[in-house]
């Protein structure tokens, strides 16, 4: 049998099981209320056959036809009251229960105790009304007795006894018990049409799969979960942790033996943007944040129910080799496009000495070369007592040679100093930001000044911050923009795709616990000021990503 109820769908399972429950339930329901109706007018019964037996035996009539055993008049009387109280009987008796009234007259003059072996000794002799169920010579009947009290002298003359049959009793419970039955029925109907539904509307929910397939599902989902090699963590719209994987706790440098599940998400990484995203219900992909000291990629998918967010799954890798390829291929373009540049600008120098030198102008060919030796002299020299890091100064060797390129020329302040750039500041996130200053510093001077056009930058590291100065000669940016212009997608620029250079310089400044201010200069023209603490502390926020050179 078990092994047949297994075999069965689940709708129809869950039908059987609540339709048993059902009718157990009602069942037990209509068997108290069966049993407690039956009480309660057995009860009733009895009660009634008490009060009239008293009432009865108060009666000064009753007391004086048992004194003077005036069998004839009680006869007649109690006959009388049988009918009044609709009672099957009521039988008077003497001191010693012989009988002075009976239905039968057959019977008056023997003892009542031949009846229902009841002499009446309780009432006779204690004094005290009772009631008693008997199967008597009238058939069962439920009795109340009561002793009958000379009022004068307070003696105990008599006993009546009062008899309802217990046939009217079951009539009465036959008829409460087809009313009860038919609403049992009716109940039990309804709970197997209730059943039925909630049957069905359960199934849907579970996109009509059977628990088996449910729970081979689910040992799926594990393993695919414990496979992937990134991090994932899911909370619901609490908070709550409620899935997570092996990969996650290793990431994360969490005890192997942690029970993530159930903990708030908050207290595991007081770092994170999971309930950002749980309130505003907006995914983001590839960002660049910091959790438990290490810099890694996250993603985060809300999880919605019709409009509302239920929950959020993020996963999370450390920049791993790939990334670490991935920005050395972009600083290789890097580094291609200086040498691009470079090339270019000493090919035009050297078809310009070739010249000089045909036309015999070889003293302006000799100053040529002196001037261009002596300027990149200046500049290597420069880099080399001021910006001993060879990243940074790489970068802004190749953003004076792009310079040049365009027609324009990038100052470096000969006082200049940058040497105590904390070791935990990434460097190539570093020459991203000062390249994205310095690239829209070329740009708005270009468009606006034209050639000959001036870049300025200044650097120290005097204090407890890193300073970087970018002064352009570009149409300015209006008061009521500054703060706008760091917005994703805001830009000056006429033509390309931009407005994300700014935004990224903002996102990695903020993270690092840094700021970058813009003020307009006179007769025209910007400056950004970029300032990064030497003990930085990561704290990632909301549109954290990775910050490359626009």
């Amino acid at each position: 049998m078990p092994f047949a109820y297994r075999k069965l769908k689940l709708k129809t399972r869950m039908i059987i099981v609540l339709g048993l429950v059902s009718a157990l339930q009602t069942g037990l329901i209509g068997g108290f209320a069966g049993y407690y109706l039956s009480e309660s007018l057995y009860d009733e019964i009895g009660q009634r056959a008490l009060m009239v037996s008293k009432t009865v035996a108060a009666m000064p009539a009753v007391i004086q036809g048992v004194r003077e055993r005036d069998t004839e008049s009680l006869m007649a009387l109690s006959e009388r009251l049988a009918e009044t109280n609709e009672a099957l009987f009521i039988v008077i008796g003497d001191h010693n229960a012989i009988r002075l009234a009976h239905p039968d007259p057959d019977r008056l003059g023997h003892s009542m105790a031949d009846d229902d072996g009841d002499s009446g000794t309780l009432a006779l002799e204690q004094g005290q009304a009772y009631v008693a169920k008997a199967l008597g010579s009238l058939g069962l009947s439920m009795r109340g007795k009561a002793p009958i009290v000379d009022v004068s002298n307070g003696e105990i003359i008599g006993i009546v006894s009062v008899g309802y049959s217990l046939d009217q009793v079951f009539s009465v419970i036959q008829r409460y018990n087809r009313v009860l039955y038919t609403v049992m029925g009716m109940m039990l109907l309804g709970s197997v049409l209730a059943a039925i539904i909630i049957a069905g509307r359960f199934k849907r929910a579970i996109f009509g799969l059977e628990p088996e397939e449910i729970a081979a599902l689910f040992q799926e989902r594990d393993a695919t979960l414990q496979s992937v090699r990134e991090g994932i963590i899911a909370i619901n719209r609490d908070g709550i942790v409620t899935t997570f994987n092996r990969t996650a706790i290793e990431t994360l440098g969490l005890d192997p033996d942690t029970r993530l599940a159930g903990q708030p998400i908050e207290r595991i990484l007081p770092e994170n943007n999971l309930m950002t995203a749980l309130e505003t219900g907006e995914s983001a992909f590839d960002q660049e944040v910091w959790l438990q000291g290490q810099q890694m990629i996250v993603n985060r998918l809300p999880v919605k129910q019709g409009d509302e967010t239920i929950g959020v799954v993020a996963s999370f890798r450390l920049r791993d080799e790939l990334d670490q390829v991935s920005r050395q291929l972009t600083r290789i373009q890097q580094y291609a496009d200086t040498l691009r540049s470079q090339t270019h600008e000493y090919s035009n120098k050297l078809h310009t000495i070739a010249g000089l030198i045909q036309i015999g102008a070889n003293e302006e060919a000799l100053a040529l070369i002196g001037n261009e030796v002596s300027d990149h002299q200046a500049l290597i020299h420069l880099l080399l007592e001021a910006v001993p890091d060879p990243v940074l100064a790489g970068c802004l060797l190749g953003k004076y040679n792009r310079a040049r390129e365009m027609g324009l020329k990038l100052v470096i302040d000969p006082d200049s100093q940058m040497a105590d750039v904390p070791p935990k500041l990434p460097r190539d996130q570093l020459v991203s930001v000062l390249g994205n200053l310095i690239d829209n510093a070329l740009e708005a001077t270009r468009q606006f000044h034209g050639e000959g056009g001036l870049v300025h930058l200044s650097m120290t590291d005097l204090g407890h911050d890193l300073i970087f100065e970018v002064e352009d000669q570009g149409p300015g940016i209006p008061p009521d923009q500054h703060e706008r212009i760091f917005e994703r997608g805001v830009t000056n620029k006429q033509d390309g795709d931009h407005g994300i250079g700014l935004y990224l310089v903002r996102q990695f400044v903020d993270r690092w616990g840094g700021s970058v201010t813009v003020e307009s200069l006179q007769p025209s023209g910007s400056r950004f000021t970029l300032y990064l603490s030497k003990t930085p502390k990561p704290s990632p926020s909301p549109g954290q990503s990775e910050v490359n050179a626009s």
